[in-house]
């Protein structure tokens, strides 16, 4: 169930998504409110669970990893001991940014970053050894033309 939320609430939700390490002082200015009434918010925002927990954001390239796969699994296995043991591998590998099980032909896709293609093997062969798979497809994203955290508040 969506929260009630007005209008500055959304304000300072965009400013958070902005740059969360912003102090109380910077984000009321901006937003048109003074710090007690938009600490206040955020309180109940985050009591909400609307806010979550926070991190940053780090640079892939910077850390090396340069290549960014979206991996298209479809499987012939649906049953609960299978989906248990995919979801343990998936948690317990690092590469994997991102997975989805999808409608359609396509059973899951997993957004997985690496350093290079030779990385990219180790990871499908581990994946492959622990899971059966019917058939995996790898996309290499050439150019990362669009990548945001910010949801359309």
């Amino acid at each position: 169930m969506a929260v009630r939320m007005d209008a500055l609430d959304r304000k300072i939700l965009a400013e958070l998504q902005e740059d969360a390490s912003q102090s109380l002082d910077e984000i009321a200015k901006k937003v048109g409110s003074s710090k007690t009434p938009v600490w206040n918010r955020i309180r109940k925002l985050r009591e909400a669970g609307v806010i979550g927990h926070q991190t940053v954001i780090l640079d892939p390239m910077a850390l090396g990893l340069e290549a960014c796969f979206f991996v298209l699994i479809r499987t012939s296995e649906h049953d609960a001991e299978w989906q248990r043991n995919f979801l343990d591998t998936l948690l317990a590998r690092p590469e994997v940014l991102e997975a989805h099980r999808l409608a359609g032909e396509i059973d899951y896709i997993l957004k997985v970053r690496v350093q290079n293609a030779r990385a990219y093997d180790v990871f499908y062969q581990a994946l492959i050894s622990e899971v059966r798979i019917f058939n995996v497809t790898a996309l290499l994203s050439m150019e990362e033309i669009k990548s945001t955290t910010r949801l359309p508040i």
